[in-house]
Order: structure tokens, then C-alpha cells, then sequence
């Protein structure tokens, strides 16, 4: 069995954080070595874990999704998967945050969780 890819997982609701992570988990070459709650939180676990791949939510307290984005690409740049709900109508900011550097952008798991 080769390397496991480390995954910090980025949601300010628990609830999410530990669906996302149990979701990831469920891929044996996959293991998520932290959660993060908000943005400030997310940049410190990435200065001392170094995860290979983010998973991030937009809309957070503290330091919203954006702006962690554009810090994590400045520290320390990394892939970043988006994973939020945001609706159609705030379309542009997916474009943005892929401009931002971030790999792909995945819809909330909803309804069946």
C-alpha cells in the first residue's frame, strides 16, 4: 500500500466537517489528519501538518473562504478543493476562487446525509 494523501478539512459547521471526512475516509489511500472551523483556524493546521490536499467551505466566520484561499496559495500553496452550497446565483465566486488557484469546486453533500 503506498502513501496515504493527508487532508485538512475546512467547514465552519461540525456537522459537515465530519461527513466530509467520513466520506474521504471511506477511499482507504485517503486520511483526513484535521478539521478546521473557520479560516484562521485552517491556516494554522496547515503551518504545522503540511496536508497535501484542502477541502474548503466559503462561507465562514473569522476569515471566509476567499480570503483563505488567497492566503493558503501566498504560505503555502496547495490543491484546494472547494466544497461548498453556494447557489446558482453566486456562480461568480466559484469563478473566482478558481482563478484564486483552487483545483475544482464540488457541491454540499445535501438530503441524504
Amino acid at each position: 500500500m503506498g502513501k496515504k494523501v493527508r487532508v485538512l478539512v475546512v467547514d465552519d459547521s461540525a456537522f459537515m466537517r465530519k461527513a466530509i471526512s467520513e466520506i474521504l475516509e471511506s477511499d482507504p489511500d485517503i486520511k483526513v489528519i484535521a478539521r478546521a472551523r473557520d479560516g484562521r483556524d485552517a491556516l494554522e493546521k496547515l503551518e504545522q501538518l503540511d496536508p497535501d490536499v484542502i477541502t474548503l467551505d466559503l462561507n465562514m466566520p473569522v476569515m471566509d473562504g476567499v480570503e483563505t484561499l488567497k492566503r493558503i496559495m501566498e504560505m503555502k500553496p496547495k490543491p484546494v478543493v472547494v466544497v461548498s452550497s453556494l447557489t446558482q446565483e453566486e456562480a461568480p465566486i466559484t469563478m473566482q476562487v478558481l482563478d484564486l488557484g483552487a483545483v475544482d469546486y464540488v457541491p454540499k453533500p445535501s438530503g441524504t446525509i
